[in-house]
């Protein structure tokens, strides 16, 4: 049996805890606050166990929210980085399925974000959406409703509008070249940036060539 000599309190995330006037081990602030410790307090073995398995938990939810916060993640992705920080996989389990039963991890506003985000920053082609919607680890009926709205024609005129702009105008096969690369990259197929790299050349007014 030890006693609790010392337990700095205050703004501080992490606690460190004394024992018998020794420094023991640190805390999350929010594993020691549930547990209610208190100086004076006497612990045994079973309880100081308790306390560190009850803060790698912490730590990882902590870990998984921070990440969270930065931008919006898959359950795959989520889990591959905590895996990464070394978490336990018990722990990395639990966490997952809390985050899941509070709203703040789900797979089907994941893919909704990834195929906005793309489609106003960055557009491409559906087949390009799909595949980095399976990198990250989305279910494969959800990814079929994400992309069900795609238009691939669409989006490989909207990515060309502004790459065209920074293209020679002097010469339609140099500017059909590097256009079509880029349309390319973007997963576009032959058919679709055929048509894209016409348009775009009559729109930039220098005719068809």
């Amino acid at each position: 049996m030890s006693k609790i000599t010392r337990l700095p309190v205050g703004r501080r995330k992490k606690i460190r805890l004394y024992l018998d006037d020794k420094p023991a081990f640190q805390l999350e602030a929010e594993v020691a606050f549930r547990a209610g410790l208190r100086v004076g307090q006497e612990v045994d073995n079973f309880v100081l166990e308790s306390l560190k398995k009850d803060d790698d938990r912490q730590r990882c939810l902590n870990a998984a929210q921070r990440y969270l916060s930065y931008r919006p993640r898959s359950e795959s992705e989520l889990g591959t980085q905590l895996r990464r920080r070394g978490f336990d996989p018990g722990n990395i389990t639990s966490v997952l399925e809390s985050l899941k039963q509070s709203g703040l991890l789900n797979d089907t506003e994941f893919a909704r974000f990834w195929q906005e985000d793309r489609t106003n920053f960055r557009p491409r082609s559906k087949w390009l959406t799909i595949q980095e919607l399976k990198k990250k680890g989305i279910d494969d009926a959800v990814i079929a409703q994400t992309v069900a709205a795609l238009d691939d024609e669409e989006n490989a005129y909207r990515a060309a509008q502004n790459k065209a702009r920074v293209l020679p105008l002097d010469d339609y096969q140099i500017f059909r070249r590097r256009l079509g690369d880029f349309l390319r990259r973007r997963g576009f197929g032959y058919e679709v940036i055929t048509h894209v790299v016409q348009r775009m050349w009559q729109e930039r007014g220098s005719g068809s060539g």
